[in-house]
């Protein structure tokens, strides 16, 4: 299991994972940022110029998720993480990566107020650089407030909230731990286990009235995606893809499946791409839009999209998926892809 200490600079985190280790038997501290500091010593410059915060960098997040799963296989027990994770795409990514290898996340965010958080930071001396990088950092964490605030909404539906106002850090401590105790905190993400190989994955383009396409966004992993997934060993791509409208949606497809387009997905580390199919299943009428149905662990919403809107919300492999997909349909012939592009 990993306990994980959300919340903003300054609200306390790493000093209640501290007091945390006295209350959890076999517990561990797991401190990613340690592994945003070896990142700044192994990467070139070049590439740690091209971001403000190694949060941005795809490989801190691929190895904050490998780096926990070999030190939970190491000791074994429970690792306390305390870590600001403010973006959403990056959480989706990094407890998704834990919840495909079987790890437990539980979910608290330490909110002591803003007001208290404001004074906390101008009270920060504690910096190893000195007056001058204590004053860096204290403005650094003003000016990340408001990318708190922002976040807010999502944390709070997603995290146990713990108000910390007037709590010293062993109190806090004493807090998180009963209430992670009793379950709190717990995020029921699906556990679907990573690829070990190039996969075949079928995905279904469902239409309203408006020709609007229909994109549901996982909780497992960053940005918004098609409905479907990976073909199972046995079953057919039309088959899987209706499976998977049915699971993800609770919508039973009973006319036919029209293929729109075959991309080959290139394999780039650490996924290994595969063939990736999209079909047209026809357009969804209003009163089977009212009954739409998401998997909790899975799915958190759904809408649907222009393709203006869509480029807004899809990665850009499969808006190029989807930009073809358009195209084939308005054709009535389907296309040949390979990394989102016709071959030339």
């Amino acid at each position: 299991m990993i306990i994980w200490l959300n919340g903003a600079f300054g609200a306390g985190k790493t000093l209640a994972a501290r007091e945390m280790l006295d209350l959890i038997p076999e517990s561990t501290l797991y401190d990613p940022e340690v592994v945003g500091g070896c990142l700044r010593q192994l990467l070139p410059e070049k590439s740690l110029q091209e971001v403000t915060d190694y949060q941005e960098l795809a490989v801190w997040r691929r190895l904050v998720v490998e780096t926990a799963a070999a030190l939970l296989h190491e000791v074994g027990g429970v690792l306390i993480a305390p870590m600001a994770l403010l973006r959403q795409e990056y959480r989706d990514e990094i407890f998704g990566g834990l919840a495909s290898r079987g790890i437990d996340v539980r979910h608290v965010l330490l909110d002591p107020g803003e007001t208290i958080l404001r004074e906390r930071i101008a009270a920060r001396d504690d910096h190893p650089g000195g007056p001058e990088a204590t004053a860096q950092a204290r403005a650094w964490a003003l000016d990340r407030i408001a990318d708190y605030a922002d976040a807010l909404p999502w944390l709070l539906a997603d995290a146990y909230r713990l108000p910390t106002e007037g709590l010293t850090p062993r109190q806090t401590a004493l807090r998180v731990t009963e209430a992670v105790g009793r379950g709190a905190g717990s995020c029921g993400i699906v556990q679907t286990p990573e690829p070990r190989a190039e996969t075949v994955a079928s995905g279904v383009l469902l239409f309203d009235d408006d020709g609007r396409v229909l994109l549901v966004d996982p909780t497992y992993k960053p940005g918004w995606e098609f409905p479907g997934g990976v073909v199972e060993r046995g079953e057919s791509p039309t088959r899987a893809g209706r499976r998977e409208v049915a699971e993800e949606l609770g919508l039973e497809l009973t006319g036919g499946l029209d293929l729109l387009v075959v991309d080959w997905e290139p394999p780039r580390p650490p996924g290994y791409g595969g063939i990736r199919l999209l079909f047209d299943g026809g357009t969804v009428g209003e009163a089977d839009i009212g009954r739409l149905l998401l998997p909790e662990a899975e799915l958190r919403g759904w809408r649907f999209v222009t393709e203006d809107e869509a480029a807004d919300l899809l990665p850009p492999v499969r808006l190029d998926r989807l930009r073809w997909a358009l195209r084939a349909r308005e054709q009535g012939c389907p296309l040949n892809l390979e990394g989102g592009h016709p071959p030339e």
